[in-house]
């Protein structure tokens, strides 16, 4: 049995049509790939539409909808009712190269049947077992092996704050976008300047002061922030160097050519500097870049979606072996050599999975190498 379920009206128009015939029926069951998703707790976040014989029809007043995938309709749907079921766009778009990935559902139901039973590898497992090493497996394939790199276009606001993604582990590059479209990366502020976690207020000798809890005084606001964000960037590169000569200054080259002998490189720059704020919660950025688009590139683990969580078809293997490693090595009684030669199975086939998902092809590697072959003349 093949494993696409849709037909190519479903997966690239989004629609799926009923051409009913036999007795009245209350109930059409769809089988998109995508959920079919309608009003919540009087909330609607309907992700289709549903005609009948060519006219809409409304949801809660015609038809409801159950189990992601069931219709039900007020008035039965007799023989030669056409009925249409349309996605909307956004959810066509969600389920284009759905097929690529195999859900973590999929994942811990394939391994039960594969490895889990009498005169199997693993005897016996609780699912709950099973679920709890998949997920493991998903985060830290996630952090260097899938790619599971996430992005968002945004708006700097006059704050220069903007919050951290909900489920963002770690950034991976943050650039702003010129009226080409193109992108210019942003840099960490590393050592040149910082945010502080916490704001204590200071008595006159120096002492932070108490409320009538006994927890520290707090500040409002961060005075080593609110001069980061009124500085001129521009300035910066010279202040380390030479203070209040901007190496950004056609004017102040032309007349001091040749003092900017030690310029440091790493700061170099004029695309602006971003610092992640723990205390507040947000990325910040340098005034410079105040009203500007950027993209935010960051790393999440994979499961800020429970079990809706997508594997790459291409490290499927790798993780069914995380599993098996990661149950025989929490079990008493197992011998060691058994332990080492599913850790040895779980690394080569991770290697493997690594290889596969870099994506590399030789016809790009070979237009980049064509550059070694330039002349450069003094």
């Amino acid at each position: 049995m093949g494993l696409i379920t849709e037909t190519n009206a479903q997966y690239y128009s989004g629609q799926q049509v009923f051409n009913h015939t036999g007795a009245n029926v209350n109930t059409l069951t769809c089988n998109f790939n995508t959920q079919l998703i309608g009003t919540v707790a009087n909330i609607s976040n309907i992700n289709f539409i549903v005609t009948k014989n060519g006219g809409l029809l409304v949801e809660t007043t015609d038809f409801s909808v159950s189990n992601y995938s069931v219709i039900t309709f007020v008035a039965a749907v007799a023989a030669g009712d056409q009925i249409i079921v349309t996605l909307n766009q956004p959810a066509i778009n969600n389920n284009y190269g759905s097929y690529e990935y195999i859900s973590l559902t999929d994942v811990v139901n394939n391994f039960i049947v594969a490895y889990v039973g009498m005169d199997k590898l693993i005897p016996r497992a609780k699912r709950s077992d099973v679920i709890f090493h998949a997920k493991r497996g998903l985060q830290e394939f996630s952090y260097d092996t899938l790619k599971s790199i996430k992005s968002q276009e945004l708006s700097i606001p006059p704050s220069l704050s903007v919050a951290i993604p909900q489920d963002y582990v770690n950034y991976v590059r943050c650039s702003w976008i010129d009226l080409g479209g193109v992108q210019h990366i942003i840099y960490p502020v590393n050592n040149l300047t910082s945010s502080p976690t916490e704001l204590p207020v200071q008595g006159a000798d120096g002492i932070p002061t108490q409320n009538n809890f006994g927890a520290n005084n707090l500040a409002e606001q961060s005075i080593t922030n609110d001069r980061w964000n009124t500085e001129n960037q521009n300035r910066i590169s010279g202040e380390i160097n030479n203070r209040d000569a901007s190496v950004y200054s056609e004017a102040w080259w032309k007349l001091n050519f040749g003092q900017r002998y030690g310029l440091e490189p790493q700061y170099a720059q004029q695309n602006g500097w971003f610092q992640i704020n723990e205390r507040l919660g947000t990325f910040s950025f340098s005034s410079n870049l105040a009203n500007r688009i950027i993209v935010l590139e960051y790393i999440s683990d994979g499961l800020a979606y429970d079990m809706d969580s997508k594997v790459p078809k291409m490290a499927e293997d790798a993780l069914y072996a995380h599993i098996n490693h990661s149950i025989l090595a929490s079990r008493v009684n197992v011998q060691e050599y058994i332990v080492q030669r599913y850790k040895k199975e779980r690394s080569a086939k991770l290697r493997n999975a690594k290889i596969r998902l870099s994506n590399l092809k030789l016809d790009e590697i070979v237009q980049v190498m064509r550059g070694k072959s330039k002349w450069i003349k003094n």
